[in-house]
């Protein structure tokens, strides 16, 4: 099932509009384009609504967040869920200031969102209201383990029924849930944390499956979790002495280049809870 997501991607090419961070915006148009599909990255105000009109999915980071950006993403948001394409929200450091939180709660209760990705400090922090994060990062208290899984699904699984939304929990083991199922998920490698934006590449890599599989989110969204951690594995076995985390960037997307639908089968570790 995971591997027939990815290949609906390369059938479908879906165009995904992007407003997301300066920071990792290059990142997340090449990971799109290595799955096999298309970016567009519009973030002026005139135009976002417009934008996502065209487009079989949008996806909102608000990882370097403005006031000028802010009402972008509002008018994209609404006009993708209104027209019923998929909207992912990646909340990148809410919790760490009062305007990330503000805006990251303003959106929740705006837009219909089909996917909301991000790591635990920033899920905790729109579930509960609160929550404590290092910058943009999750805070190390935050930790998922096999000894505290049952109670992370069963947070994630209750946020997604508040939500209607997939949640897509990044962590040490990631949980990727609807209110009945969770995927629990164990690839990656840990230098994947030396990188700035594999968390925006993987909302980005979200909306693009999603798009492409309107009729299986939770699927499509766990199809993309394990493809961005089964290409973290894959690339950190290319590393040599010499690499280093500018390489292991590279040698991810073009893992996600390669990346076909019986390798992602073979590859994926995952359970089912």
């Amino acid at each position: 099932m995971l591997g027939e997501m990815l290949e609906n991607v390369r059938k479908s090419c879906p165009l995904i509009h992007n407003i997301t961070n300066y920071v990792t915006v290059n990142d997340c148009a090449n990971i799109l384009l290595a799955c096999g599909a298309s970016p567009i990255m519009a973030d002026d105000v005139d135009e976002a609504e417009e934008i996502s009109t065209l487009c079989a999915g949008t996806n909102i980071n608000i990882g370097t967040l403005n006031q000028r950006t802010i009402p972008a993403m509002l008018k994209a948001g609404k006009q993708a869920a209104a027209l019923g394409h998929p909207v992912v929200l990646d909340p990148v450091g809410a919790g760490a200031s009062r305007l990330r939180t503000a805006t990251a709660f303003r959106l929740l209760e705006e837009v219909d969102f089909s996917v909301i990705r991000g790591n635990v400090s920033e899920i905790k922090t729109l579930a509960n209201g609160q929550g404590t994060t290092k910058g943009v990062d999750a805070d190390v208290a935050d930790k998922v383990t096999e000894e505290n899984l049952p109670e992370a699904v069963a947070f994630v699984k209750a946020f997604a029924r508040r939500t209607g939304a997939v949640i897509a929990m990044s962590g040490a083991i990631d949980i990727v849930a609807d209110g009945e199922r969770a995927y629990c998920i164990y690839n990656g490698h840990p230098m994947m944390g030396s990188i700035t934006g594999t968390g925006c590449q993987l909302s980005a890599l979200t909306a693009a499956y999603v798009a492409a599989n309107p009729a299986h989110r939770l699927e499509a969204a766990a199809a993309a979790v394990c493809a961005m951690g089964v290409c973290g594995e894959i690339a950190h076995g290319r590393l040599s002495p010499m690499d280093g985390n500018a390489s292991y960037r590279n040698y991810i997307i073009d893992a996600i280049y390669h990346l076909d639908g019986e390798t992602l089968e073979r590859r994926a570790r995952y359970k089912i809870l």
